[in-house]
């Protein structure tokens, strides 16, 4: 297969959706950059390699506003709102800069008792039964909650934001995405609202800092991006999250002397974290770039407007940044290990970073102390991966 030729992924690679690595392994062996057909029809240029993907990413010339698209004709119908994924610099620098102003590692570090008292009580809800799915009862629901709360999301609303976020991120189903779209949007503009009518000078949650931010700033968040950025925290705040832990506790099932020596010694709960990312990025690939001008990406000439996706989960494996790198192990040198760039590189570098990394070095830990009996249970369905362009699993059936 020569990169001048256009590699239809699903066709060629029919489980790509729910293993792309085979692709990766295949496409990368002949170079870092081909022309491919996505699984929803787009023609793009995928990026593999390591140091390709990493340069890529901090290359100005390849933009997040896809009004650079030659194909641009509108957003599709399915966009909420204005957020950072969709902005280029300067809108892009102010925004994050509003936002990081409240989403502050120290108001992240204030989290850890609420994120250990979760944990327990999830695992508190777990435990009689004996066996659970780790995915429905665990890894989803410990993101889902913190960032509900962080952003003042109602308990009771809680359920209805996870099946539209599930349909939003799903590749295959266009229609259910956009419906889900339509409805997440009614309800962030009413949550707004209730926001709003909460009094300005009340030290409330992170929603309400934003809309304080919005009515009060000179330089502050126009409505559409008040709503893009409520949408961008919620779903990214708990989606790749969910991804990282079950699949960083499916992969540790999978090598019982990793998950052994875990369990022996949870200092090494960093490492398994960030060799979670390295192995299995939750999310597979960066926002979609667009070329602003014609450039030479890794060797390849690439046109003005042409759409450029840049694969995580490839240069995650590059065998020429690290070494064995089908292999899972948390015990590679950490600062070989945080090269990896799960959470993308540059000025989009992910600013939940610090979050979801606080969230599974809790939550493993805690699982594996409750139930040192942990196994997977073979009585129920395998565990199935969710087609998507973020990698994530569908189920996780285990047992103590």
């Amino acid at each position: 297969m020569s990169i001048d030729s256009i590699t239809e992924l699903t066709s060629a690679f029919p489980g790509f959706l729910t293993d792309p690595h085979p692709a990766y392994r295949a496409l990368g062996a002949q170079g870092p950059v081909h022309r491919v057909t996505m699984p929803a029809g787009e023609t793009v240029w995928l990026v593999l390699g390591y140091d390709a993907v990493r340069t890529a990413l901090a290359d100005p010339r390849l933009r997040n506003d896809i009004r650079h698209s030659a194909e641009f004709k509108d957003d599709g119908g399915f966009a909420i709102g204005l957020n950072m994924l969709q902005t280029d610099p300067p809108d892009h620098t102010r925004l994050r800069t509003l936002v990081a102003r409240e989403f502050t590692a120290r108001r992240i570090a204030r989290l850890r008792p609420r994120i250990e008292h979760i944990c327990a009580e999830l695992l508190d809800g777990m435990a009689a039964a004996g066996r659970a799915d780790l995915v429905s009862d665990y890894a989803f629901p410990l993101p889902v909650t913190v960032i509900c709360e962080l952003l003042g999301v109602p308990a009771a609303d809680r359920a209805a934001f996870r099946g539209w976020s599930g349909d939003i991120v799903a590749v295959a189903d266009a229609e259910a995405a956009g419906a889900a779209a339509v409805a997440m949007t009614g309800y962030l503009t009413g949550l707004i609202e209730d926001k709003r009518r909460q009094d300005p000078d009340e030290d409330g949650d992170l929603l309400h800092a934003l809309v304080r931010t919005h009515d009060q700033d000179e330089d502050h968040l126009t409505p559409e991006e008040l709503l893009g950025m409520a949408f961008l925290l919620l779903v990214a705040g708990h989606e790749t999250t969910a991804n990282l832990i079950s699949s960083a506790v499916h992969h540790l099932l999978g090598h019982p002397d990793q998950l052994a020596a875990l369990r022996a010694d949870p200092a090494l709960v960093d490492g398994a974290v960030e060799e979670a990312l390295r192995y299995e990025p939750p999310a597979q690939i960066a926002a979609y770039r667009y070329t602003a001008e014609p450039m030479t990406l890794a060797g390849t000439p690439i046109e003005q407007g042409e759409r450029v996706v840049l694969a995580l989960g490839a240069a995650n494996r590059d065998p020429e940044r690290f070494a064995d790198p089908d292999r899972f192990d948390i015990h590679r040198d950490p600062a070989v290990n945080r090269a990896q760039i799960a959470f993308s590189h540059g000025i989009h570098h992910c600013l939940g970073a610090p979050l979801a990394r606080l969230e599974t070095a809790v939550a493993l830990p805690a699982l594996l102390q409750r139930f040192p009996g942990l196994a997977p249970d073979d009585t129920a369905d395998a565990p199935e991966w969710r087609p998507s362009l973020l990698r994530g699993l569908r189920n996780l059936p285990v047992r103590w």
